[in-house]
């Protein structure tokens, strides 16, 4: 039987907190609620602290932390954007590992490591929760000499279990959404235990529910060492994020700190790894399409996109399956017609129409009245004659959005009426009665079809270094 002493010594060395268990639960009004997902997960003791002479609530110390964590603007109060992010599903690792000087430093001892599943969840076959745990730990024996051992009786070293409520490590689970699992990093005892919120609705390979292999294998990086990212593309950012589990490669971020711990793969040294998030302050930046979206703007780049509230100083970075998992990456258009509170997703041959965050429905590029087999580029609502300009190359189309139908004449040279615009123009939008196109690493900005100036890439997106 494994102590209660033996859990706390564990949970210091992977930055838990030894305290009664604190119940995250959705029947709670918001303050109770937040008050207990900091308890739990930013180890806040309910006490105020002096701040520059003054007494400033740790409630308040713990919201601007939470905040600054994930990328969200720092106001130190309960917003509506913050109680938004809370509610959000997610690891119950809590996220203070993240800010300890040697978050990095637990590792286990040995290379060759064994696991045992205990039991299963009834959402799924065992063949499938089977194939789902061996592959989400594969997918860090490929980047590093960790090789795993299934074994079915005795004590492994990650010992796996699918469990409810109070289930006596100290961490409750909360139910229905919320903390979805937890891991124990590497030590003796309960160090790799991984526990599955079997209140949850688990999956082998769709969007519904949460898929087992994503969250399993966010939850084997706590096992093996590592804490929550900041970064919001990489798989160990502690917010559940539905991927295409078929083409799932591990992102750049979380193969820079697995390696930190455990070294490359000697039998695939040259293992690819995948583009690091896009930084806005990359001055050689492409973005692949621009929107307005009620009010805000959102810019897509590659598997993510930034979100821009004209109120709100800070630019927000998600993936973009975090909030339509329908959505392709690396999308080719978008704009938004206001006509019908749509905005339309351009990819290849296909189109999808979104209303905030639902999938309304699929269309075929040739419903808009495009010929076979043109690829887009970007896309605008041009405010002033209510028509999307829909660019192909070094052309244009004008689409009637109130008579769903192309307009005639076209296409168009995109300098006949853009003078200056020689290049490929690869997004587009309007804001303030100007026109912006992209091309390149640079926004031309033009006021009705006259060339004002050309701006840095990053103008929109401000660049916070």
């Amino acid at each position: 039987m494994k102590t209660y002493y033996q859990l706390c010594i564990l949970v210091a060395m992977v930055f838990r907190v030894c305290s009664d268990p604190v119940p995250l639960t959705n029947d709670l009004n918001d303050e109770e609620f937040a008050k207990n997902y900091l308890k739990k997960l930013y180890n806040m003791q309910d006490e105020n602290k002096p701040s520059l002479g003054r007494k400033v609530s740790e409630m308040s110390l713990k919201l601007s932390e939470m905040q600054q964590f994930f990328g969200l603007k720092v106001t130190g109060t309960l917003d509506a954007e913050t109680l938004e992010m809370m509610k959000q599903p997610r690891c119950g690792v809590p996220d203070v590992a993240a800010f300890s000087a040697d978050s990095s430093s637990v590792k286990w001892p040995t290379n060759k490591l064994t696991y045992r599943i205990e039991n299963y969840t009834p959402d799924m076959p065992v063949a499938e929760v089977d194939d789902s745990i061996e592959r989400a730990l594969q997918v860090w024996a490929r980047v590093t000499p960790l090789r795993f051992t299934r074994i079915y009786v005795g004590v492994a070293d990650i010992m796996i279990s699918f469990t409810v409520g109070d289930h006596g490590d100290g961490s409750p689970f909360d139910g229905p959404n919320g903390l979805l699992a937890h891991a124990f990093g590497p030590a003796v005892g309960l160090g790799g235990d991984t526990h599955f919120d079997d209140d949850e609705t688990f999956t082998f390979k769709n969007a519904d529910g949460y898929n087992l292999f994503l969250v399993a294998a966010h939850e084997f990086g706590h096992a093996l060492g590592l804490g929550h990212s900041t970064d919001p593309g990489a798989l160990m950012n502690a917010r559940y994020t539905y991927r295409d589990v078929d083409r799932f490669l591990l992102p750049g971020d979380d193969i820079r700190k697995i390696q930190a711990l455990y070294g490359p793969n000697p039998e695939m040294p040259d293992v690819p790894t995948p583009p690091s998030t896009p930084d806005a302050c990359d001055r050689n930046l492409v973005l692949d399409a621009v929107t307005t979206l009620r009010g805000e703007m959102y810019f897509f780049k590659n598997k993510f996109f930034w979100r821009s509230h004209p109120e709100i100083p800070q630019i927000e970075q998600f993936l973009i399956k975090s909030f339509w998992p329908e959505l392709p990456d690396n999308i080719d258009a978008a704009f938004e017609d206001p006509s019908d509170d749509l905005v339309y997703i351009f990819k290849g041959q296909k189109v999808w129409a979104i209303n905030g965050y639902d999938v309304m429905n699929h269309k075929s590029l040739s419903s808009f009245g495009l010929p076979a087999k043109v690829k887009l580029t970007a896309a605008l609502y041009d405010e002033n004659t209510g028509r999307a300009l829909l660019f192909a190359g070094r052309k244009y189309y004008s689409y009637d959005t109130n008579n769903k139908k192309m307009d005639k004449g076209f296409p168009k040279r995109i300098d006949e009426r853009f003078r200056g615009m020689t290049g490929k123009v690869f997004a587009a939008f309007q804001q303030n009665g100007f026109t912006y196109l992209i091309s390149g690493p640079r926004i031309f900005e033009f006021s009705q079809t006259t060339l004002i100036r050309v701006l840095d890439n990053n103008y929109f997106l401000k660049c916070s270094h």
